[in-house]
């Protein structure tokens, strides 16, 4: 291992995958949670923590250190055999501190390798030590390095929180996939670029006091999202015309997007702190789950603006969108032998420019406007002038007032399937001039009065890689000199000419400390961070665009609410600063026992949540405090008994003594502070007082030091109730038989009626509740003050076998099992459809059962369940078999944590009979064209491929009845098995792997030996990628005989696949073996090319033809990088 001194990265954080390490996170959550949560769930999960940028130096009050830096590189070998949960590196000194790499080989609790920086001796430190660090960390690839895996973040390191980076940070499966490059020789290398700063304290930073502005609280990973909008609001006139949009009073944010937008940019503008953006994305129609998903900046502003320009519609403010975007460009084609000429007028609302081979933006737009010359083979189809000489191109109409340029910095690599950043230096001028040479990139029908002279407004800017980033955003909000950095909570004012070198990306050199004194190596280093947007405004429209706007502009109904937000946030504020100077009392009575025993308690007295409380000072005396209860409660002073309650051992809590008149006469956080260790907690306290016949309060009995308190609750196994009848005091030598009179009198039984006893202990994490016998004492029986006990009819043993709980015992297990269920239909996985209560204990048949009687199934089986993935909250890959779980509970646990969703099918047969099917998904492709079908074929686990070419039969249509089928396995458009008739079909996996069935050709069925069924697959080469071959389409088996020369082979293939003339002369035709080209002439006799083997196995010899592409890669945008985890941007209000 080596550590080499190198500097800094300006890099942020790739937010969907940052996490704090912890044993019970995943990262996906939400990512997160990802949540994932799932991995997409609220609450304290840390994955929405985001540190602070590391590099503000050019702000008041913030340090202006160099950080300290070092570049650490580990080499893990046997790495695949690692059976460890946790590796640790070797130490490397940094920062006055040592620090090491942390990864979980197999993930910490994902799929996922799972990594993170760590402070090697964080426990020897000293007390309160911080460390402020911004670093990557990366899995290089040693096959080809620019396909390393690289993440970014940056973390306040302290004694807490010792340990920063990613629970996914790669997938395993790409991990050791031996093509990808990332095991070579079971060796692993990782490596770690660390930039420690001494002295800042980023929390501290007042972005609305240095700068004038405020920032967007990040969800988890919208820092995306948070960027854009910073750079729509300081657009003033798109601000004006958000602000216009017709809402209403009635209306609520979470629920609107005109008014949710409206209210962000509300608070944008005149809060002092920063501002949440869950009100916007609840709008959206997004959960946590969503927050918690990185997508693309660009793909985001173009949903926006489309869903905007829908609202806006039949509003005032309609066609503002296209007014502000909206430029035109004309498509030509035309010919230069013949007066003919071709072209069209579209629209754009931002313009994709190139980056790679370019060096600046008037580079990009050269390459945009390069004439193309179609010649040759490439010769233009004119309309009654045939193939032409032609020349094709584009030109700009005209340019747009807000001009939106997204620079594609993602490209997909064709030879590797995979999408790789161009961080190449590009560089973007501050003001931009689209009327330079004469009008270049004008067409002639372009108003040339009109002046495209543009000025830069912002920067949004991606740092990171492929796999993940960070977005933040440059904008000058005045269009003056001033620039600032909008990095999600945080704003700093910048100077725009030491951030436009960073901006432009490339690479830099730096030296290598080799050995200490002696000769210094060049290091380069590859930035990050570069521009991925830019947003100019054209000088003519600045006044209009960059327009004044106040509260006027703001529908009074608006601010009138957000007003009254602020007031309520002020208050809150106001009680939060003041929280120490008081306490909440809450204070219970026999009242709130008869209410809440049998409704929402069961076990235990009370739900403090519940009962009347109190907020008063600390400093208040206790017996100032007890009138106010005499005054809320009509209860005076002498006739109140206090007692506190106390948690026990046992995780109950209960009534455990009363207060003393030296304790009453102190104050109320005296008795707060010594009846509860918790900070901030409450003083809870039980009010006892008596009441005559007439309900009026009277004197308490005296309690004696041998009373006990016993409190009283009465079962019915008849009717499965509960019910709180009292209380009373008891003498510890005293014995329940003394008192059973009494205690049928408080349930309301004749004096001699026979009951039993039970004293309930506890309901955490089992339930005890124990038979007391009447004959012992309390003292024996082990009661106390606060103890519970219940009472219950004595039933004759028959009675009892026929009730389902027929103690109190068993009704206490029937309760503590019992949970509601969240149901939710497969094919919606995301909405909860209904809910049922049921025991954790329920059988898989009780379950089906209850849910089938829900959904109005008469056949139970024909349900099938899945559980869900606690940490994504999505559906886990296999449903559950029939009867494969014991319980209900057995359903609901995922890696020790319990859910309380069921995913649910209704089948067309029932499960077992399913279970005892194999189903395949086959692809059936005609013998007479070209068209593809999809058949689910289902068929017993022991059928042969036979059987399911027979039952694939019966589902298509055949080019003539007795036609032969076979079964190809087909990957990577390439044919890798022809499956024999009589092979098992239990053994076929259909989950990687296309299954394609095809009609068997009559001259393939009789091959003599002067015949061969050959392989024929469709390639390209691509030069850029060394000649590398690059399969795509159908592959195909064609006969070829001894005798017959190529040029006869091509007029049986061009009829087979249906090529124009045009077309097929632009094809090649190669031999291709152990992937060699060698292209072949027209009078070459293939037969002695290819030698015969057998037909079950995938041969290495092909027929290659080598033509262009003509199929779309991928349905996104040219610019536009998805992730397989990422999914597409949708906003469903």
């Amino acid at each position: 291992m080596t550590v080499i001194a190198s500097p800094a990265p300006n890099e942020q954080e790739d937010e969907d995958m940052l996490v704090p390490r912890s044993d019970l996170v995943e990262g996906a959550l939400p990512i997160g949670v990802e949540g994932p949560l799932p991995m997409g769930v609220e609450g304290p999960l840390p994955m929405g923590v985001e540190a602070p940028e590391a590099t503000e130096n050019n702000v008041e009050n913030q340090p202006t250190e160099d950080p300290r830096t070092a570049k650490f590189t580990w080499k893990i070998d046997f790495f695949s055999k690692i059976t460890t949960k946790k590796l640790y590196s070797g130490i490397f000194d940094l920062g006055d501190y040592k620090w090491r790499i942390l990864i979980f080989p197999k993930g910490n609790n994902a799929d996922q390798l799972s990594m993170y920086l760590d402070v090697a001796d964080s426990a020897g430190l000293p007390y309160g030590w911080t460390r402020y660090a911004h670093f990557s960390l990366a899995i290089v690839n040693q096959v080809h390095s620019k396909y390393s895996v690289r993440k970014e973040t940056q973390h306040q390191f302290s004694a807490r929180e010792n340990d920063w980076g990613f629970t996914a940070f790669m997938p395993l499966r790409e991990l050791h996939d031996p093509s990808r490059g990332y095991l070579v020789n079971d060796t692993c290398i990782v490596e770690a670029e660390v930039a420690v700063y001494k002295a800042m304290d980023p929390w501290l930073y007042d972005s609305k006091k240095e700068t004038g502005f405020v920032g967007l609280k990040n969800q988890g990973a919208t820092c995306y999202m948070n960027s854009l909008l910073q750079t729509l609001y300081h657009i003033p006139f798109f601000r004006k015309v958000v602000y216009h949009m017709p809402t209403n009073v009635i209306d609520m944010p979470s629920a609107s997007i005109p008014l949710a937008l409206q209210s962000l940019f509300y608070k944008l503008q005149y809060s002092d702190n920063s501002v949440a953006t869950k009100e916007l994305t609840k709008s959206f129609g997004w959960d946590t789950y969503d927050a918690f998903l990185q997508h693309d900046v660009q793909e985001l502003n173009r949903v926006l603006c489309e869903k905007l320009e829908e609202k806006m519609k039949r509003t005032i403010v309609e066609g503002a969108i296209q007014q502000l975007f909206e430029g035109h460009h004309m498509n030509y084609i035309e010919c230069i032998n013949v007066d003919y000429k071709s072209s069209r007028k579209e629209s754009f609302y931002d313009l994709q420019l190139d980056v790679k081979g370019c060096d600046d933006v008037y580079a990009s737009f050269d390459k945009y406007v390069t004439v193309e010359h179609l010649d040759g083979d490439n010769k233009y189809h004119a309309e009654q002038h045939g193939l032409q000489d032609a020349k094709k191109g584009v030109l700009f109409i005209d340019f747009p007032p807000v001009l939106q340029l997204h620079l594609k910095r993602f490209e997909y690599d064709f030879v590797r399937d995979v999408m790789v950043k161009i961080n190449d230096h590009y560089e973007f001028p501050l003001q931009l001039d689209l009327d330079r040479d004469n009008g270049k990139y004008l067409s002639p029908d372009a108003d040339r009065r009109v002046r495209n002279l543009y000025t830069l407004h912002s920067v949004l800017v991606h740092s990171g890689g492929v796999h993940g980033g960070h977005y933040y955003a440059f904008i000058q909000p005045t269009l003056s000199s001033q620039w600032y950095k909008f990095d999600d909570e945080r704003v700093t004012k910048e100077d725009m000419k030491k951030a436009l070198d960073e901006l432009y990306g490339g690479e830099e050199e730096h030296l290598m400390q080799t050995n200490q004194g002696i000769n210094n190596t060049p290091f380069k280093f590859t930035k990050h961070s570069n521009a991925y947007m830019l947003v100019y405004i054209r000088e003519s429209d600045k006044d209009k665009i960059m327009c004044h706007v106040d509260e006027k502009d703001i529908a009074e109904h608006l601010r009138e609410r957000l007003k009254r937000e602020q007031e309520e946030k002020e208050q809150k504020k106001k009680e939060k600063a003041e929280a120490h100077l008081y306490t909440i009392v809450k204070v219970v009575c026999d009242e709130d026992f008869v209410w809440q025993i049998g409704r929402n308690v069961f076990f235990d007295l009370v739900d403090h949540d519940k009962v009347r409380s109190f907020r008063v000072q600390k400093l208040m005396p206790f017996n100032v405090f007890k009138e106010e209860v005499a005054n809320k409660f009509g209860i005076p002073v002498q006739l109140q008994r206090f007692w506190l309650w106390a948690k026990r051992q046992n995780h109950t809590y209960r009534p455990n003594r009363p207060l003393t008149q030296s304790e009453e006469a102190q104050t109320v956080g005296y008795l707060r502070d010594m009846s509860n260790k918790a900070q901030n907690a409450e003083l809870r306290l039980f009010l006892e007082l008596e009441r005559g016949p007439d309900s009026l309060p009277i004197p308490l009995p005296n309690k004696a030091k041998d009373d006990i308190l016993l409190f009283f609750k009465l079962y019915d196994p008849e009717k499965e109730e509960l019910r709180y009848v009292g209380r009373l005091f008891v003498k510890s030598f005293g014995k329940p038989v003394d008192i059973l009179t009494r205690l049928n009198e408080m349930a309301g039984y004749a004096p001699e009626e026979d009951i039993e006893l039970y004293e309930e202990i506890k309901f955490d994490p089992n339930v005890m509740c124990e038979h007391i016998q009447k004959i012992l004492t309390f003292r024996s029986s082990q009661l106390e003050d606060g103890d519970i006990v219940c009472i219950q009819k004595s039933l004759p043993s028959e009675a009892l076998q026929k009730l389902r709980c027929p103690d109190v015992r068993s009704f206490f297990e029937y309760r503590h099992n019992l949970q509601v269920i969240h149901f939710r239909s497969l094919e919606k996985p995301k909405d909860d459809e209904f809910c049922l209560q049921l025991s954790k204990l329920d059988t898989y048949d009780e379950v089906v059962e209850k849910l089938a009687r829900q959904l109005g199934v008469d056949d139970p089986s024909k349900l099938r369940l899945t559980s869900c993935n606690s940490y994504t909250q999505q559906p886990k890959p296999h449903p559950i078999k029939y009867r494969g779980v014991d319980n209900l509970l057995d359903m609901l646990l995922h890696h020790n944590q319990t859910s309380d969703i069921l995913y649910y099918e209704v089948l067309d047969m029932p499960l077992p009979e399913l279970q005892g099917l194999r189903t395949l998904r086959v692809a059936f492709r005609h013998g007479t064209n070209s068209e593809v079908e999809i058949h689910n074929v289902r068929l017993p686990k022991d059928s042969t491929v036979a059987d399911l070419l027979d039952e694939l039969r019966m589902k298509v249509q055949l080019s003539r009845p007795n036609a032969e089928l076979r079964l190809l396995e087909v990957f990577t458009h390439k044919i890798y098995k022809i499956f024999s008739s009589g092979e098992k079909i239990e053994s076929i996996n259909d989950n990687y792997w296309t299954l394609r069935a095809e009609e068997i050709l009559e001259e393939e069925k009789h091959l003599g030996r002067h015949d061969c069924l050959i392989h024929v697959y469709h390639f390209m080469n691509e030069e850029s990628q060394n000649q590398v071959i690059q399969n795509f389409g159908e592959p195909f088996l064609l006969v070829i005989h001894a005798d017959e020369i190529l040029a006869d082979l091509k007029i049986r293939v061009q009829k087979k696949l249906c090529v124009s003339d045009e077309e097929f002369s632009k094809w090649k035709f190669a031999f291709v073996s152990q992937g060699q080209t060698e292209y072949l002439e027209d009078s070459e006799i293939l037969f002695t090319r290819f030698q015969t083997s057998s037909m079950y196995i995938a041969w290495e010899q092909y027929l290659g033809l080598e033509h262009i592409d003509n199929t779309p890669k991928r349905p996104l945008a040219a610019n536009q990088y998805r992730p397989p985890f990422e999914k597409a941007v949708k906003i469903y209000n």
